[in-house]
């Protein structure tokens, strides 16, 4: 039997998640919460531009949580911790790109123990965090011994990210640097990617420092440049670096970073992506060192990142093939490190069950 999936916000994951999970041979979606009211009671194929077939987005929490479903892929701008308990204690277990990928000990003591009530899972996955960060860097680090660093950074043209509002109002690009400093993004992204740090750090054995770096550099624009957000003008914040760092005795062993640009021209200091473009490198130094580049989850223009960006899909993808696995785990928090391996799904007409 399929297990039944409920998909929790339609934003660009929550779409590409719908997808995921129509296409899945072992998942059928049962539901979807939205939050506005536009959505309220339109079906989910409509929704994502298929052809409908019968199941509606509701705003009704309770008639959700009633449908008897074995797995919420939550997965809203930001999460509310009390909701995702809400969701646990109605026994329904709970992956999501959000977080709880390796929280501190408090959080995650708290949240197991709520899972273990409702007699379910909860699991943090995405792509980076979620992935790139640590899930990868780890299966990597088992080509080198004596590793002295390990790197995870992203390369991104964020005029292909299809959320406006939050470029504009949270990550502040188009504000002078003294605004754009002001940022809540380095301590609501450094939540997720302090997780990745220290998941990396006690798997390799790392001596870290108690206290992690966090920086963030800006560079503006020296030249108009066109965004989804309008005009970025000269002196205005176009390029964003945000980095996460753990040391041993002050030496960095491990990064976390991403390198947010719209586009690389027109900006001072004059960042660029480099002759490799938009790409993720996950980089480990040791005997031998290994570097891994992931390309092809990047779009080829702005309209077709804004229309369907593979990285937003790449991301709910990893939650959706997490579900039959987080579903048939051991109840509580269970993270990359609890969990087996975790594949994708052959194409409907190529899968063993169609024919």
């Amino acid at each position: 039997m399929a297990y039944r999936v409920i998909q929790w916000a339609t934003g660009g994951v929550g779409r590409a998640a719908i997808g995921g999970v129509l296409d899945h041979p072992d998942l059928e979606l049962v539901g979807a919460w939205v939050h506005g009211p536009a959505k309220d009671g339109v079906d989910l194929g409509t929704l994502v531009g298929r052809e409908p077939f019968g199941v509606s987005a509701t705003r009704d929490v309770d008639a959700l949580l009633a449908l008897g479903a074995d797995c919420v892929i939550y997965a809203p701008i930001f999460a509310d911790p009390s909701v995702v308990a809400r969701i646990l204690e109605a026994g329904i277990n709970v992956v999501t790109p959000l977080g709880w990928f390796y929280p501190p000990t408090p959080e995650r003591e708290r949240m197991d123990a709520v899972a273990r009530r409702g007699g379910v899972t909860l699991h943090g996955t995405g792509i980076h965090p979620g992935g790139i960060t640590e899930r990868f860097p780890l299966m990597i680090s088992a080509l080198s011994g004596s590793i002295s660093h390990v790197r995870a950074e992203e390369f991104s043209d964020i005029r292909t990210y299809g959320a406006p509002d939050v470029i504009r109002d949270w990550m502040l690009f188009g504000r002078t640097p003294e605004e754009a400093r002001s940022s809540i993004m380095a301590e609501a992204l450094g939540a997720g990617f302090r997780q990745s740090i220290h998941m990396v750090a006690d798997e390799l054995g790392f001596a870290i420092d108690p206290e992690l770096r966090t920086t963030h550099e800006m560079a503006v624009a020296t030249a108009p440049i066109d965004s989804p957000i309008g005009i970025i003008e000269p002196g205005q914040v176009a390029a964003q670096r945000f980095a996460w760092e753990a040391a041993v005795d002050g030496e960095v062993v491990i990064s976390a970073v991403v390198n947010w640009l719209m586009g690389d021209e027109h900006l001072d200091p004059a960042w660029t992506w480099g002759a490799a473009g938009e790409r993720f490198e996950i980089e480990v130094t040791g005997d031998p060192s290994c570097l891994t580049t992931f390309t092809k989850l990047h779009p080829h223009s702005i309209d077709e990142g804004l229309a369907r960006n593979p990285g937003i899909v790449a991301t709910a993808m990893h939650c959706v093939n997490a579900v039959p696995s987080v579903c048939a785990a051991e109840p509580g928090l269970r993270t990359y490190l609890d969990l087996g391996l975790v594949a994708g799904r052959a194409r409907r007409d190529l899968h063993r069950a169609a024919r």
